[in-house]
Order: C-alpha cells, then sequence, then structure tokens
C-alpha cells in the first residue's frame, strides 16, 4: 500500500510543483539557541532547501547533513556548503566530510516527506532512514511539504515509524502534539 500511494504522492507533486522557500521555518522559536541543524539535500521536485542550508551557514551555526550506510541507518556529517564536498549517490548529494557528530548533539532536523497526515507521521521516500535516525534523537523535527501534501488521509503507520514534531510549508509551520511522557 506504501508503494502505490508514493508513486500517487510523487506525481501529484509533480504535476503541481511551484518553486517556494521554506526559509521562514528559521525563524520559528525553536530554532532559537539551536547550534547544530540536521538537513538534507533537496533534487527534482522535492521542497528546496538549498537556501535553508545556506542561511544556517550565514548564521553561523553547525550543518550537518546524512550519509546513508549500508545498513539504511544515516550517519551525520559536518558540511561547509562547499560543493566540492559532496559525493552523489543516485540522486542524493552526501557530505565526503568524515567528521560526523552524534545524533544527540543536533537541536533540529529537518526532514523529507511525500506526505505528513494529521498526528506527525510521514511518508517517505520508503527506505526508513529517517524513521531510524529519529528514533535515537531529542531533537525538534520539522519535515517539508506542499501545502496539499498534509492529509487528514488516514496514511499507513507502521511500528518502526516516527511521527515529526511539526510540517512546515512555504508559508506555514504546523506543530503536532505530543503525548505526555510518564
Amino acid at each position: 500500500m506504501k508503494k502505490e500511494l508514493r508513486d500517487r504522492y510523487r506525481r501529484d507533486r509533480q504535476l503541481a510543483y511551484l518553486p517556494a522557500s521554506w526559509r521562514h521555518i528559521l525563524d520559528a522559536a525553536e530554532f532559537s539557541g539551536a547550534s547544530t541543524i540536521a538537513s538534507y539535500l533537496s533534487y527534482e521536485f522535492e521542497p528546496a532547501t538549498e537556501d535553508i542550508n545556506n542561511e544556517i551557514l550565514r548564521r553561523g551555526l553547525t550543518l550537518v547533513l546524512p550519509r546513508l550506510l549500508p545498513d539504511n541507518n544515516l550517519s551525520w556529517h559536518i558540511w561547509n556548503g562547499s560543493e566540492k564536498t559532496l559525493h552523489k549517490r543516485g540522486k542524493i548529494y552526501e557530505p565526503t566530510s568524515q567528521e560526523s557528530i552524534d545524533p544527540s548533539a543536533i537541536d533540529i532536523v529537518i526532514v523529507p516527506a511525500l506526505h505528513i497526515n494529521r498526528s506527525g507521521y510521514r511518508l517517505g521516500q520508503g527506505g526508513g532512514s529517517y524513521d531510524r535516525a529519529l528514533s535515537n534523537m531529542k531533537a525538534w523535527s520539522v519535515a517539508l511539504i506542499y501545502p496539499h501534501e498534509i492529509t487528514s488521509e488516514p496514511l499507513p503507520v507502521e511500528i518502526h515509524d516516527q511521527p515529526v514534531s511539526a510540517a512546515a510549508t512555504p508559508d506555514l509551520i504546523i506543530r503536532f502534539a505530543r503525548p505526555i511522557d510518564g
């Protein structure tokens, strides 16, 4: 079922694609006091991360990008913004830096998503890498989506799926309520 939804959402995204900026997320209260931000390098019709990443670096914050490990987990590597320090793997660019950072040092993680339900569960590209990463992080997480990609429609949620803290469209941030531990 997830595969069919991913195919549909990718087609919908391509058909509705309009360039936009998500830079406003950097003005969110959660970013004040944050020093290490995990992001990614968008491609094709994904919400653009270039201006976000450039602004993170301009503000003097530490920017880390994911590198896919053989077991589909992610390691996080400091990136200085130089395209010369990237390696292309399929459609994805990864940092070549050997300087990795412990996930517990990350304050905020910006994640990709194809669709998000109103509980904060996202449908990603299908590798499960971000769900594994989020399960080991305490960071505030925000997924970038287009306005039509937040849905009341049920999404299949499996035991390993991790909700994000918020979703951002080009115009707003939607924060999801979290159950209180205890």
